[in-house]
């Protein structure tokens, strides 16, 4: 097992990688406070994980709640529904929530940690390759709104991340390439080297070889504990962070959550920052073609669905990004170094969206 630690003094904490690691409690208990655990999985995690994972957890009051499976089940009333299970068998503010899924069950469940009773303590196990390599490390946590993706939410950071990228090996396929997005993500905004071994290495990773996986799951969680401790609340670097999103964010609310996979949406969204990074003048040609020849290699999409650019706009418009009214959009200025940005020009975001 290898050990990274997102530094935040105090708050910080360690991200543990390896093999074998999601039934195995040893690891686990220094971070569990009280006697009061809940573990919350999904439908799909919970027959695969969750009876070896309660049998390896010795505390006083052990309960578990499964949730249905989806995007479009990351709502404020799945999020009661967690309230519901909590108060009804009585947990204290001791107790400590364990979310042992995708993104979907780490982002619903630290979100339910940060309201219980003021803040409770929460432990990630994320078992797919978006939520290992992303959403399950940095304490973002929201649900859904019809108008809008993850604009319910709040900063709430783990006591830790287990990370065992075995439970990939049982990752429908389209769900895999869909965590790739976000792989590929952190070599277009800080990692150059990295985005060439992603070129190099790409069939080993669509084929799920445990050293190049290993590798891909331990650099981007390194790279995002290292702009988390920088810029924890998301007031400068860590936006970057969100690269291709708020294109993306747009499709997966104009498709409707779950039509559309985030990690897909995010893929298409990059492809078209880096388009419009182009038009600016930032990128080259050539460059541009690098993105968009690598995401059709991850299997990935690489344009939009049919939407109006007014409705693009509209929905672009409701973004966490967004001051006084201005879309801010990630950029790149080089393959490798992101910026966020409203000086992009009218005429350029209409030509790429057009375009697209």
């Amino acid at each position: 097992m290898n050990v990274l630690t997102v530094d935040l003094g105090e708050r910080s904490y360690p991200i543990m990688i390896g093999g074998k690691l999601t039934c195995s409690a040893r690891y686990l208990a220094p971070y569990i406070k009280g006697e009061q655990v809940m573990v919350v999985s999904n439908e799909t995690i919970a027959p695969l994980y969750l009876e070896k994972l309660l049998a390896n957890i010795d505390v006083g009051t052990l309960d578990s709640l499964v949730l249905p499976d989806g995007e479009q089940y990351k709502t404020l009333d799945t999020l009661n529904t967690i309230f519901d299970a909590l108060l009804e068998r009585r947990h204290d503010r001791s107790t400590t929530l364990i979310a042992l899924g995708g993104g979907v069950v780490g982002d619903i469940t630290g979100f339910a940690a940060a309201c219980y009773q003021r803040g409770v303590n929460f432990i990630q196990i994320p078992t797919t390759l978006l939520s290992q390599v992303d959403s399950s490390v940095g304490g973002k946590t929201a649900v859904n709104h019809p108008l809008g993706k993850n604009m319910i939410g709040a900063f709430h950071q783990p006591q830790c991340v287990l990370i065992d990228i075995d439970t990939l090996q049982t990752l429908p396929e389209r769900e895999y390439r869909a965590g790739l997005a976000e792989v590929i993500k952190y070599g277009l905004i800080t990692d150059l080297g990295f985005f060439v071994w992603l070129e190099e290495h790409m069939p080993r990773l669509l084929a799920r070889e445990d050293k190049a996986v290993l590798y891909a799951v331990e650099r981007s969680c390194h790279l995002k504990a290292k702009v988390v401790s920088e810029d924890e609340r998301e007031s400068g670097l860590r936006a970057t962070l969100n690269l291709g999103h708020t294109f993306g964010h747009a499709i997966e609310t104009h498709e409707g959550y779950g039509k559309w996979l985030h990690g897909e949406a995010v893929a298409a969204g990059m492809c078209m920052a880096a388009e419009l990074s182009m038009r600016l003048g930032w990128i080259s040609s050539a460059d541009h073609a690098r993105v968009v020849d690598l995401m059709k290699r991850a299997g990935l999409p690489t344009m939009p669905p049919d939407i109006a650019v007014e409705q693009f706009l509209r929905l672009m418009a409701v973004d966490k990004k967004a001051l006084g009214g201005q879309v801010r959009l990630v950029l790149l200025e080089q393959l490798g170094k992101a910026v966020i940005t409203a000086d992009y020009g009218s005429d350029r975001l209409l030509a790429t969206l057009s375009a697209s």
